[in-house]
């Protein structure tokens, strides 16, 4: 038996991977004129998914494949900072809402999870932007510090937010597939 649970979640990550892949590739545009290289993309929510199927390490293992497939593929415009830049965010929301909804599988949990990995993601970004996107772009990092307000804390708002609300909307449909059987009355999304 456990075989084939290793089985399945290695499978299910395999799976996971490369439909983060996918979307990333077919769905990724700028939100905000002011930063074009700020691209909003989904491919964090199979990661946040995986996540809340098999804990934090499992988010954050996705979250080193996936940026590292990315980023030599479909990302590789943005080299080693992009790689780095998405596994410090989505790992840090992986780490954080993954040790929350672990500790206790609930509807409650999960939506405290979700906004907390948010928040984490959004700081965690004005540190590593303030960091590395002068030496990505150029830009002098008082410039960088001044869009703090404007451009990179909404913009890791709105692409962190609207990845975790679309999680919340399908992780249960996903949860009940991958484990194939009614889920326990006290894990629930």
């Amino acid at each position: 038996m456990k075989n084939i649970n290793t089985a399945r979640k290695l499978t299910t990550m395999g799976l996971l991977a490369a439909v983060s892949v996918i979307l990333v590739y077919f769905i990724h545009f700028p939100l905000l004129p002011a930063a074009p290289f700020l691209e909003y993309d989904p491919a964090d929510i199979p990661i946040f998914i995986c996540t809340f199927l098999f804990g934090p390490f499992g988010g954050l293992l996705l979250t080193v494949v996936v940026s590292l497939v990315q980023g030599l593929t479909v990302s590789a415009q943005s080299g080693i900072i992009g790689i780095l830049m998405h596994i410090f965010s989505t790992g840090s929301f992986a780490l954080v809402a993954g040790f929350i909804y672990q500790k206790k599988r609930t509807k409650k949990s999960a939506m405290l999870a979700l906004l907390a990995g948010v928040i984490v993601m959004v700081l965690t970004m004005c540190v590593w932007n303030t960091i590395f996107t002068p030496i990505f772009s150029g830009m002098p990092r008082p410039a960088v510090i001044a869009m703090l307000p404007t451009v990179i804390i909404p913009f890791n708002l709105i692409k962190s937010g609207v990845n975790a609300i679309i999680t919340a909307i399908v992780y249960k449909k996903i949860s009940g597939i991958v484990f194939k059987e009614k889920l326990p009355e006290n894990i629930q999304m």
